[in-house]
């Protein structure tokens, strides 16, 4: 009897030693397995954006390529061969001082446009960084009454005409979102169009603010063509962002500020960029700093230049400098002939 309970203990010890050993090799197995990716890998629209250093920019990809080893050279021409004489870029900073920071501004000498603007300044009166004051420009500035706020500059190395902030509405003029400048064969205007917000909590300014937009830009066109450009908050066809399916009420995707795209167009405008690759895609201008997004080129195109459609004509090419840092977004850059 007491012989049959011994033999039973050893067989009780031996299971949970095996048990034991068992538990422990699968414990191990699990703390070294790679963690599991989301399902949606960090495209996630911006909402709220943060200041961020050199070295968050960086991410694990590649290695970001120094302004030297650019070309930024292109003989660029009209469908009837004319070429370009005049440079216009568009870039959403971020933040001036921060993208003085991440050595953004030097940009401007490599590029040396004619037409300037920028957006998201985040700069108040009297605070424009000395880095920014770029020789050989006119330059000029609508500042939002709340710091550290959105905020719009322009730089120019011809005199405007003429120059106006905002769209003649205090409720969306307090924001500094737009500057319009008047040239001789066309108005030159830089917005940056309000997000939607998280949530789409602010979807209906969004629609009230495009809905009076599109009336100021018509009343312009009426006079004479316009060249309409910045950061204007919306990824317009399903081929302007990495996962169109899983950002379908996301802000800058949803329905209803991409059908107020469409009413933009249909005033008489059309898209440079889509107009000159109509099924283009992978090439982007927006990557949330979050995930190495930017490393793995999961972006949106939200920056634009869209045109008259009688400036079809004068149009050479419409482009994105994918490959310079600086900010979140990379500028874009429209080649002209007048």
């Amino acid at each position: 009897m007491q012989l049959n309970r011994g033999i039973q203990t050893l067989q009780t010890l031996r299971l949970l030693n095996h048990l034991y050993r068992e538990a422990i090799h699968r414990l191990v197995a699990a703390i070294n397995m790679p963690p599991k990716r989301k399902s949606n890998d960090s495209d996630a629209m911006k909402t709220k954006k943060t200041k961020v250093d050199n070295k968050e920019a960086k991410g694990a990809g590649s290695e970001k390529p120094t302004l030297d080893s650019l070309d930024f050279s292109l003989n660029a021409k009209t469908t009837d061969g004319k070429e370009w004489n005049i440079k216009l870029v568009s870039w959403n900073v971020n933040g001036v001082r921060a993208w003085c920071k991440n050595e953004g501004h030097k940009y401007v000498s490599k590029e040396d446009p004619d037409i300037f603007t920028i957006q998201e300044t985040k700069c108040q009166e009297g605070e424009v960084p000395d880095d920014v004051k770029f020789d050989g420009y006119h330059s000029y500035w609508s500042y939002a009454e709340e710091k550290g706020y959105a905020g719009t500059g322009l730089y120019s190395k011809v005199e405007p005409i003429s120059v106006t902030y905002g769209i003649g509405i205090n409720k969306h003029d307090k924001e500094g979102r737009c500057i319009t400048a008047e040239y001789e064969k066309f108005y030159f205007i830089s917005t940056y169009i309000p997000n939607a917000g998280k949530g789409l909590k602010r979807l209906s300014y969004r629609q009230e603010w495009d809905k009076d937009f599109r009336e100021y830009m018509k009343k312009l066109d009426e006079k004479k063509p316009i060249i309409w450009c910045g950061d204007l908050n919306v990824a317009h066809q399903e081929i302007d962002l990495t996962n169109p399916k899983t950002n379908k009420k996301t802000a800058g995707f949803s329905k209803e500020e991409r059908e107020g795209f469409t009413k933009h167009l249909e005033i008489g405008l059309v898209d440079s960029y889509r107009h000159l690759n109509p099924e283009k895609t992978g090439e982007w201008s927006f990557w949330t700093y979050m995930m190495n997004a930017r490393g793995k080129n999961i972006g949106w195109r939200l920056d634009y230049f869209v045109l008259s459609k009688r400036l079809l004509p004068c149009l050479c090419d419409s482009i994105i400098r994918s490959q310079v840092y600086g900010s979140d977004h990379a500028p874009i850059v429209l080649f002209m002939a007048f």
